[in-house]
C-alpha cells in the first residue's frame, strides 16, 4: 500500500455515536471525498444515525443506502430523474431549473456566509414561486460560516426564526454542542435539525492518522541532480521515496513546507509531491548516520482529510 488512513475503530465509533446522542435531529454530511473515508464507507454509518443524510451535489447520489433520504446541499440546474432526494434552492433561477420535477426542496436562507441564500425581503416571492412550480418545501436551512462564535452563528439563525412559521422545519450548522443546546433552549417550540460533517467524522483526531509507505531509499552526493526537475541535492545524504503524492491529494503545505514527518521531525522535500510519490531528503548524520525511516516503514502525513485520497483504510 502507499497512502493509508489508520482508524482506531472503537475510539472513532465511540466519538461518532457520542455526537449523535448530543445533537438531536442530526443530519450527517457525507460529501466530497467522504472526509477521507470515502462516501460509500460513511453513508451506511450515517444511515444508522439518522433518517436523512446530506451530500454535496446530485452527482454524489449514487450508491447511497435506500433506507435514508438524501439532501443535496448545492443547487443544481439539472435535477435527477429520481424524486427521492431533497434538492436545495436559493433563488428564483434554482426554482425555474426544477420546473417539471415534482419533488421536495430545502430553501437556503442567506447568512453572513454570502454564498447561497435568499434574503428576507425576497423570501415570500420565492416561496410563492416554489409552490407555483409544484414543489414541496421540506425545510428551510441557515448555514453560518466556520469563522465566528456560537453567539454570532446563533444571531445569523435567530433573525430567520423570527420570520419563519413555528411549524417550519429549520436546519442549521456550525454550532458547537453547547451552542446548539442553547439555541434549542431559547427556541423550544421550533423544529430544529443540525447538519454536521467535519465535527462528526474528524472530531476525535486521536482516532485517525494518515501515513505513507517508504518505497525506496537511495544514497546521494551533494550536487547530484535528482527528481523530475533534476534538483541538485543540497548535501550528502539519502533520498527517501514516499508512496504518496499529488494523485492522493498530498501537496506542499500553504507555507511551502513538507507535509511529511518522521519521529516528530519534518522531512525536507527535494521537489513538490508528484502523482503517486514524493522525494524527501535526509542529510548524512541527521539521524546518527542512519537514513531516517527504514525501507518499508511509514511516515506521518500532515494533510486535511477532506482533500486526501487514501489507497487504503485500515481499521484497528
Amino acid at each position: 500500500m502507499t497512502l493509508t488512513l489508520r482508524v482506531d475503530k472503537e475510539r472513532w465509533h465511540d466519538h461518532v455515536h457520542d455526537v449523535a446522542r448530543h445533537f438531536p435531529g442530526l443530519i450527517p454530511v457525507v460529501k466530497g471525498n467522504g472526509y477521507g473515508f470515502g462516501r460509500r464507507e460513511l453513508a451506511p454509518i450515517a444511515a444508522g444515525l439518522s433518517d436523512t443524510l446530506a451530500v454535496g451535489t446530485v452527482h454524489e447520489l449514487a450508491g447511497l443506502p435506500t433506507n435514508v433520504r438524501p439532501v443535496v446541499l448545492t443547487p443544481t440546474r439539472r435535477p435527477p430523474a429520481d424524486l427521492h432526494p431533497i434538492l436545495t434552492v436559493a433563488g428564483p433561477t434554482d426554482v425555474a431549473a426544477l420546473t417539471g420535477w415534482p419533488g421536495r426542496v430545502v430553501v437556503k436562507l442567506a447568512s453572513s456566509m454570502r454564498r447561497f441564500g435568499v434574503e428576507p425581503d425576497e423570501l415570500g416571492d420565492l416561496v410563492d414561486a416554489i409552490r407555483h412550480t409544484g414543489l414541496e418545501i421540506a425545510a428551510f436551512a441557515v448555514h453560518p460560516p466556520l469563522a465566528g462564535t456560537d453567539d454570532e452563528h446563533a444571531d445569523d439563525i435567530a433573525r430567520w426564526l423570527d420570520l419563519l412559521d413555528p411549524d417550519d422545519d429549520v436546519w442549521v450548522s456550525h454550532l458547537s454542542r453547547q451552542g446548539y443546546a442553547d439555541l434549542r433552549d431559547e427556541w423550544p417550540e421550533r423544529r430544529l435539525r443540525i447538519r454536521i460533517g467535519t465535527a462528526l467524522w474528524h472530531g476525535d483526531k486521536s482516532a485517525i492518522k494518515l501515513v505513507a509507505d517508504v518505497l525506496a531509499i537511495h544514497p546521494v552526493r551533494a550536487g547530484e541532480c535528482v527528481g523530475y526537475r533534476q534538483v541538485p541535492a543540497p548535501d550528502d545524504g539519502w533520498l527517501i521515496i514516499i508512496g504518496a503524492g499529488s494523485a492522493h491529494g498530498v501537496e506542499l503545505l500553504a507555507d511551502g513546507q513538507s507535509p511529511f514527518h518522521h519521529n516528530r521531525r519534518r522531512m525536507t522535500l527535494i521537489e513538490p509531491p508528484h502523482m503517486h510519490t514524493s522525494m524527501a531528503f535526509v542529510p548524512t548524520g541527521q539521524h546518527g548516520g542512519e537514513p531516517g525511516p527504514a525501507l518499508g516503514a511509514t511516515v506521518d502525513v500532515q494533510r486535511p482529510l477532506i482533500t486526501a485520497h487514501p489507497d487504503e483504510i485500515r481499521w484497528t
